[in-house]
């Protein structure tokens, strides 16, 4: 793995799990106002969609970062599609993801949230789940299992919306890992 990628997934997993950090300030009712003199009188909400807002834009920061990942692609052979099998991968994780709130709403010191959330960031690092993101379909993007001809499951978070598998090429993929892919194609 080279250096790049390695940073790209690292960041992406920050992303992943960057909302158990809102929904914990969110709790515990932190709020910027109380950080300086100068911001002092704004209200509540204001923190917290200052809070929600960073989260979006590293994830807007590391879909344009995608582009620096090596290219690759998924093309029909002899006419023949590359894919057999699509199945949608947007409700899979949700459960999973919405575990880590509960996580975030129960913890009742921030030092046991860091020491959580190092370990859910680990997890998730070492785990396909890292890839998951559910801002990203604030961006339009969707998540597919898709098994190829040769009977290999990859994983790919594309802004098509995937139906059919005949005919179904992926001429401009970036490549996360050996099973992960981010589709460019519009």
């Amino acid at each position: 793995m080279n250096i790049v990628t390695l940073l790209f997934r690292l960041f992406l997993t920050f992303n992943a799990t960057s909302l158990i950090l809102v929904v914990y300030l969110v709790k515990e009712q932190k709020v910027i106002n109380g950080w300086s003199y100068y911001l002092a009188g704004l209200p509540h909400w204001l923190s917290y969609v200052l809070y929600f807002a960073v989260p979006v834009l590293l994830t807007f920061l590391s879909l344009l970062l995608s582009n620096k990942l090596a290219d690759d692609n998924i093309e029909a052979e002899n006419g023949k599609s590359a894919i057999r099998e699509i199945e949608q991968a947007n409700n899979a994780y949700l459960p999973s993801y919405l575990g880590y709130f509960f996580v975030a709403l129960s913890v009742p010191h921030c030092d046991t949230l860091i020491f959580v959330f190092a370990i859910l960031f680990l997890f998730t690092f070492l785990s396909q789940t890292l890839y998951f993101n559910p801002l990203f379909l604030v961006f339009g993007y969707h998540f597919y299992y898709l098994t190829t001809e040769t009977n290999i499951k990859i994983f790919v978070i594309s802004k098509r919306n995937l139906k059919h598998p005949s005919g179904l090429s992926f001429p401009n993929l970036k490549r996360i890992n050996d099973f992960t892919f981010i589709d460019k194609d519009k």
